[in-house]
């Protein structure tokens, strides 16, 4: 618990503007994909395919469109933010094994890497001093 309390201080003594436009660009990616998901279903079907014959293959189906959804919102607003990024987390890994098990897309796959790397970051620097998780914190 002390080394959160520890990364937290240190993200807020050193926070910057552009990792907070950052934080929100990944939750607007996040939250659009989300959404790409849950109105394209035949596109979300094709991409979890090489995981359907695993068992809880229709539990990948309908965790990964909300939980792009309500994660990208809570990273754009900072509210949870390692809560939501670390839910991302699976999704991501498990969208770089799918290009090596299906078909490879290398624009995917990069898109998939950069982002995890993002998810990763935010992991460890949490949603900064402009967030709803900061202001929330003052308020007590």
């Amino acid at each position: 618990m002390g080394t959160v309390k520890d990364l937290n201080k240190w993200a807020n003594a050193h926070t910057y503007y552009p990792l907070d436009l950052l934080r929100v660009a990944l939750g607007v990616f996040l939250f659009i994909k989300g959404i790409e998901f849950m109105t394209n279903y035949e596109q979300m079907s094709e991409i979890v395919r090489p995981f359907q014959e695993m068992p809880g293959g229709m539990i990948i189906l309908h965790y990964v469109a909300p939980a792009h959804f309500v994660g990208g919102f809570l990273i754009v607003i900072g509210l949870l933010t390692r809560w939501a990024v670390i839910a991302q987390l699976p999704i991501l890994f498990g969208a770089i094994i799918t290009n090596f098990l299906g078909v490879m897309h290398l624009p995917n796959l990069i898109t998939a890497i950069v982002i995890l790397l993002g998810c990763i970051f935010f992991a460890l620097y949490g949603s900064g001093k402009h967030s709803a998780d900061y202001y929330l914190k003052m308020q007590q």
